[in-house]
């Protein structure tokens, strides 16, 4: 019986723990019907030059090298995967408790902090959404933080660095992902005690597992149908969902990835580098 072909996986290594990640997302998929091994990159757009190439099946792409990946191959590339957490992303704007400040017009005049240029929710978003608001660059004092460019927010160090111009006095709001936010919140941080939610975006997709249309469904199938098995209430499987954030894999949704479509082609965000 001839061996199943093994998929070779591509992510990006944002943090230390991207390696435990994908060393137990191997080890899951080595004994099913789509054996797999990774290789990480710096930065998206090697990544997504790589999967054009072919030199990898799949790529763990955040929203922005996805639209990148779809714009590419003229609309044919295949999102096959995404997190549950994915699917109901949003961005914050976040500003100090009692400022009075609520909903992006209450913006103009006023200091905003932005992340790095690649990040869809610490800058591409963000924009887009003052923009639909009646609220251009030209009616607020805009404090940039190109952060860890090549990684489109993943580190959170452009959305920290914006938070922190609101802690020090330096803005009077800060646009981060809500992942970002409820992590700080939720451990517990001091430094945002004091801080507050005054506006928060409609829900937009974020990653997505990506692959070109001549992949071919035969090997996409046994791997997808096996990842989307990974179950919440195994503690082996649960380990590594922990880490990637998500309590389920789903299919995702792709009119969910509109409103940055909107933003890249307003901004006119190249499709390379």
């Amino acid at each position: 019986m001839t061996e199943p072909q093994e998929l070779l996986i591509g992510a990006v290594a944002y943090t230390a723990n991207v390696v435990p990640i994908w060393e137990g997302i191997r080890e899951y998929f080595a004994d099913s019907d789509a054996p797999m091994d990774f290789v990480l990159f710096s930065n998206y757009e090697r990544q997504v030059e790589a999967l054009l190439a072919g030199h990898i099946d799949i790529a763990w792409n955040t929203n922005v090298a996805w639209i990148r990946t779809l714009r590419r191959t003229n609309g044919t590339a295949k999102a096959l995967a995404t997190r549950d957490t994915d699917l109901v992303f949003t961005t914050v704007m976040v500003g100090r408790a009692g400022s009075g400040l609520s909903g992006l017009e209450a913006l103009k005049g006023r200091r905003v902090a932005l992340g790095s240029r690649d990040s869809g929710q610490a800058r591409i978003l963000p924009l887009h959404f003052m923009n639909r608001a009646g609220v251009t660059p030209d009616d607020v004092e805009l404090v940039i933080f190109d952060s860890d460019v090549g990684k489109h927010g993943d580190t959170g160090r452009s959305d920290l660095d914006a938070l922190r111009a609101v802690i020090d006095d330096e803005a009077d709001v800060a646009a981060i992902g809500v992942n970002t936010w409820n992590s700080l919140r939720s451990g517990g941080d001091d430094s945002v005690a004091d801080l507050e939610v005054v506006w928060e975006s409609e829900h937009y997709s974020h990653c997505n597992f990506s692959a070109l249309e001549t992949l071919d469904d035969k090997r996409i199938r046994p791997w997808l149908d096996h990842l989307l098995a990974m179950d919440w209430e195994n503690p082996e499987h649960r380990r590594i969902l922990e880490l990637e954030g998500l309590t389920q894999w789903k299919l995702p949704q792709l009119d969910g990835y509109g409103s940055l479509v909107k933003a890249m082609d307003e901004q006119q965000i190249s499709d390379r580098w």
